[in-house]
């Protein structure tokens, strides 16, 4: 289900002109295997699990003690 709803919020974001940063990914990849491991950061992860555990009418707050990338802050926003 999680896998779900990322790849729905996915497109949503890219649907709303989103256009993902990948200066976060230090891998050695391309760019195509950077956005993919962008939606596995664990702040999506979070956002992901707290749309499918709370009910459409409440708020989903998402609290780290550390720092949030740029790509999922911006994606989440």
């Amino acid at each position: 289900m999680i896998k779900g709803m990322l790849e729905w919020l996915n497109v949503k974001a890219r649907n709303e002109g989103h256009v993902p940063d990948c200066s976060s990914v230090l891998l050695d990849v391309d760019d195509v295997d950077k956005e993919q491991w962008l939606w596995v950061h664990s702040e999506r992860l979070a956002l992901a699990y707290g749309l499918i555990r709370t009910p459409s009418i409440c708020h989903v707050h998402i609290i780290k003690n550390l720092r949030i990338c740029a790509g999922s802050h911006t994606a989440i926003k």
